[in-house]
């Protein structure tokens, strides 16, 4: 056990932690992942990385995929570029038979 928190392990991941029982799905998740917050910000500071060496890494999205623009949305407001593997939500209306032409956004 790390000194000074009951929850922590030695384990070098957060999400190893041995939780009690009676505490709540909510503070658990929240505890966890204030815990892997505290883990990441240790090993960025252990190794001394910045914000461009992981930018270089590819750890952060593309901000070209950010640009890229909606050909498809669904009536709740989901969306899907084209590229890549057709999303969970329209596989199944075309699995069930619509058309992937009816969910396409007029350019």
């Amino acid at each position: 056990m790390i000194r000074g928190h009951p929850l922590r392990t030695s384990s070098p991941m957060p999400n190893r932690a041995v939780l009690p029982i009676d505490e709540t799905s909510s503070a658990v998740t929240l505890r966890r992942r204030a815990d892997a917050i505290t883990w990441v910000r240790l090993q960025i500071a252990r190794y001394g990385l910045s914000y461009a060496d992981l930018a270089a890494a590819g750890v952060f999205p593309s901000q070209q995929r950010k640009q890229l623009k909606v050909r498809y949305r669904s009536a709740d407001g989901q969306t899907w570029d084209g590229e890549g593997e057709m999303p969970d939500w329209l596989q199944r209306v075309v699995n069930a038979g619509q058309s992937a032409e009816h969910f396409r956004v007029d350019s």
